[in-house]
């Protein structure tokens, strides 16, 4: 026919055959297989549905079938005449009639709708043929229009539309029956059971929809609200350590917009509210009114029979408390963070934020930590291996790593340094260069060179101490022996008092014996003694026994008061203060504790725990303990008042006047020329790493040094006029 020039009848003719053919099949499988009646049990539903998608997939492969036969018989006309009459192909004729004789209303509507039904029962929980709905979709994604795939235009935007109604109610469903961790992981099953399906029998081109339609409806509108849930947010998930949900927490907001930063926000709340709750706590009542400063003890005293006058460190004790919740809260979020926040380092940054927002907030967190690390370092690592030590050692760097205010720090640190090294109260050397090799590192050469210097004096007065026994074979020795530590002034934190104390004779001939050897050998120096941090052993005779006592410099001084009068006779506060010249501070801390702790060598009348001005003291001959030596610690000062809080204060703010003078002046020499606020900005980001200083004061420091320049300039023009 084709060679007869009778193409356009075979075309058609073939036309029409598919044609009538379509129509046989669409009644045949389809049209007695629409759903009749309401049914509202899904089971039924489910399988009416199948059976009408079964129908449409029978048609088509059947309808594939035979076009695939005439393409084959008709592939000659298929050569020739489609191109000339500007006509599909016999298989594009065949896609045509399919889609205008079964694609059509109400079949179109019917199979949309048996799809749409399908995916709510398998979204009810309820089983479908999965089979079935891929076959239909497939034959929806195979047949193409102008205006795209019969799938694009007439089922997946229907299917949005019926998804985004369903997770609508779902979410508000699920707010008001679950808590968190089960919301979370009914989201996150939703979110599989989605991907499921589209890889199961959808098209991949619908996921990014599904994705932001899940959490526009399930996720964005209630960030707040589900990590917020009381009794089971995200405070309780990481109050119960439920890694699990945490992890899952994290994996679906971190997609969605703003999620990542509602977990911040959440997690610095959080941290926030613990850090407020220990800082309160720690700035409670004392739990006691003293502590014992315990002092250096000779090798003789580490032997088994010996004792010691001491009141447990119960001043130290909501510091060392507050410094180990910080490290345990810290180690918590830690754990949070590396194991179910996959270390996301925005996070980290968040929770790092809080953390020294809180700690900072708190008044006394450089004395704190510093009292931590002076616990750990004269008691707390006894026992330890190295890698323990030095695990311990990082985690309270961790809580100086937040302080802004290093240099507060850096003075309680030394005072704190002193009395560990001047009493020999440190667990280890090693861990005390440690430690010092951890601040190095974090702050610089500058924030620990004096402190380096302390170690140093301690090496060079060994050395001393070597050199003045060897001295004394050639010269007279005195009647005590004795063991000095000379301490180079600007290193060290203490200044000799304004009134030197009276040094009994017995000592000071010692003294005097030392300074000739020690001026022999360096001229130009000055030596102060500083009694106050002294310790000495004497032996008191009492009337039962004589025990070796191990007291402070002061508290010798003291009891040699008593050495020439009579066990009745009495001594009273006044008459000791003006023998010795001890300041009042010192001179009744040492006094409560020859007198007012467990071994009384003094008789304090009338009795009592605190020392008054009116009170009289007697040598307590009858004193008697069943161990020969006898350590009597000094009972240290109480914490500091809000008046001495105030005066450390404001020596601390004159330090920083004179760091902010020298770095404007290092500054301005390098620059020569600056704009003021450059000024500003370039010593803030000098001095950082010590303090934080305030803008304003940085002002009035540069007007104090204008102030000085002018004032030299005006000096010169007036000796000049002269």
């Amino acid at each position: 026919m084709v060679l007869h020039k009778q193409s356009e009848m075979l075309y058609n003719g073939v036309s029409g055959l598919v044609a009538d053919n379509l129509d046989d099949l669409a009644n045949e499988h389809i049209n007695p297989r629409f759903p009749t009646g309401s049914v509202d049990d899904p089971t039924q539903i489910s399988q009416s549905g199948e059976l009408l998608l079964k129908g449409l997939r029978e048609v088509w492969d059947d309808h594939v079938g035979n076009m695939t036969k005439l393409g084959q018989l008709l592939k000659y006309m298929d050569r020739t005449y489609p191109d000339q009459a500007h006509l599909p192909s016999t298989w594009g004729k065949g896609i045509e009639l399919f889609l205008s004789h079964i694609i059509k209303s109400p079949i179109k509507d019917h199979l949309v709708d048996a799809i749409l039904k399908q995916v709510h029962c398998e979204r009810d929980g309820y089983p479908i043929n999965r089979s079935a709905v891929k076959g239909c979709v497939d034959v929806f994604l195979w047949l193409e229009t102008e205006q795209g795939t019969v799938y694009k235009r007439e089922l997946e935007p229907l299917f949005l539309k019926e998804s985004e109604a369903f997770y609508k109610n779902e979410a508000s469903k699920l707010l008001n029956e679950c808590e968190c961790p089960e919301y979370l992981l009914r989201v996150e099953s939703r979110y599989q059971s989605e991907d499921s399906r589209i890889h199961h029998y959808l098209s991949p081109q619908t996921a990014p929809a599904i994705t932001q339609i899940l959490e526009s409806t399930l996720l964005t509108p209630n960030l707040a609200t589900v990590i917020s849930m009381p009794n089971s947010g995200l405070d309780t998930m990481i109050d119960t350590h439920k890694l699990d949900d945490l992890a899952r927490l994290y994996r679906l907001y971190l997609p969605v917009p703003n999620g990542r930063q509602c977990l911040k926000k959440a997690l610095r709340e959080s941290i926030l509210r613990r850090g407020k709750e220990l800082n309160e706590s720690s700035l409670g009542p004392a739990v006691g009114e003293g502590d014992v400063e315990d002092h250096q003890e000779d090798d003789s005293s580490k032997r088994k029979a010996k004792a010691k006058a001491r009141i447990p460190n119960t001043n130290a004790l909501p510091a060392i408390k507050w410094v180990q919740d910080v490290l345990d809260l810290k180690d918590r979020f830690d754990s949070v963070w590396k194991e179910a926040f996959q270390s996301d380092r925005e996070v980290e940054g968040a929770i790092n934020e809080a953390f020294e927002s809180f700690i900072n907030s708190h008044t006394k967190a450089p004395e704190y930590t510093s009292l931590f690390i002076d616990d750990n370092l004269k008691r707390g690592l006894k026992g330890k291996t190295d890698n323990e030590v030095d695990a311990i050692l990082d985690k309270t760097i961790t809580v100086f790593r937040y302080i802004s205010d290093k240099d507060v720090f850096e003075r309680y640190y030394k005072n704190h340094l002193a009395k560990r090294l001047l009493h020999g109260r440190s667990v280890s050397d090693d861990a005390e260069r440690g430690m010092l090799g951890k601040l190095k590192l974090e702050s610089g050469y500058q924030f620990t060179s004096k402190l380096e210097g302390m170690f140093n004096d301690m090496k060079v007065s060994v050395d001393a101490m070597e050199d003045y026994r060897n001295w004394l074979k050639d010269h007279t020795t005195p009647a005590v022996d004795m063991n000095v530590t000379v301490m180079t002034a600007t290193f060290w934190p203490y200044t000799p008092p304004a009134i030197p104390p009276v040094v009994p004779p017995v000592l000071a001939e010692a003294c005097k014996s030392f300074e000739a050897f020690y001026f022999s050998r360096h001229s130009g120096r000055r030596l102060t003694w500083l009694t106050s941090m002294g310790s000495a052993d004497v032996r008191a005779a009492f009337k039962s026994r004589s025990h070796d006592l191990n007291v402070s410099t002061y508290a010798i001084m003291i009891l040699l008061l008593f050495e020439n009068i009579g066990d009745d006779d009495f001594l009273t506060y006044s008459e000791i203060k003006e023998a010795t010249l001890i300041e009042e501070a010192d001179l009744k801390r040492n006094l409560q504790s020859l007198a007012c702790t467990k071994f009384k060598v003094l008789r304090k009348h009338p009795p009592g725990r605190e020392i008054n001005n009116d009170d009289s003291f007697s040598f307590n001959a009858d004193f008697s303990a069943p161990i020969q030596r006898i350590k009597i610690s000094t009972v240290s000062s109480k914490p500091e008042t809000n008046q001495e809080c105030k005066e450390t204060q404001e020596k601390i703010d004159e330090e920083r006047k004179h760091q902010i003078d020298a770095c404007v002046v290092r500054i301005m020499k390098d620059r020569k020329h600056m704009r003021h606020n450059d000024l500003v900005n370039e010593v803030t980001r000098q001095l950082s790493a010590r303090f934080n200083p305030d803008p304003l004061g940085i002002k009035k420091r540069i007007e104090a040094l204008i102030e000085v320049r002018l004032r030299a300039i005006l000096h010169r023009l007036m000796l000049t006029t002269i």
